[in-house]
């Protein structure tokens, strides 16, 4: 068993499982995370208490890159409330602190991505490691996804605040 996973780790994984969850929902429900929605919420909680429990794990025997997306991801994630709580440019308010919880739910993935390459099956696991090209190449595949699945999200709420406005 080449990575073997300890009990935090085994219950940083679970608990990563919720914003994963409560992000797809939120995404096929309401094209969106909301955070005055319950799965919003969800979300919210489940990516802070995710990213809390990273810090006691790491690969390399520090800090490292998923720490810091994370600490990047709860940044991206308090100017996004922020934003709505602030008067300024109030048409890009939406917008911005969409585009926001959508970059966070991006960030969570990316370090999510290579841990699962690298680590399953756990008895050859698909990738070696995060410089693999099967680990970049879906790295990249996913940061297409997020780029379309953005522009396609602001399309959406352009179009939904022309159609209340009309």
């Amino acid at each position: 068993m080449p990575h073997p996973i300890s009990t935090l780790g085994a219950f940083h994984t679970a608990i990563s499982v919720l914003p994963l969850a409560a992000g797809l929902y939120s995404f096929v429900r309401y094209r969106a995370i909301e955070p005055a929605k319950r799965s919003g919420k969800l979300y919210l909680v489940g990516l802070l208490l995710s990213v809390l429990t990273a810090f006691g794990l790491s690969s390399t025997g520090g800090f490292n890159a998923g720490h810091a997306l994370g600490i990047l991801a709860l940044l991206v994630i308090g100017g996004s409330l922020l934003i709505r709580q602030l008067p300024l440019f109030p048409r890009l308010v939406p917008y911005l602190s969409q585009f926001g919880f959508s970059f966070s739910f991006f960030l969570l993935l990316v370090p999510a991505i290579g841990e699962t390459l690298t680590r399953l099956p756990v008895s050859h696991p698909l990738a070696t490691g995060p410089e693999s090209p099967l680990v970049r190449g879906t790295l990249l595949v996913w940061l297409v996804i997020f780029v379309v699945g953005s522009a396609l999200q602001m399309w959406w709420m352009r179009s939904q605040r022309k159609r209340v406005s009309q």
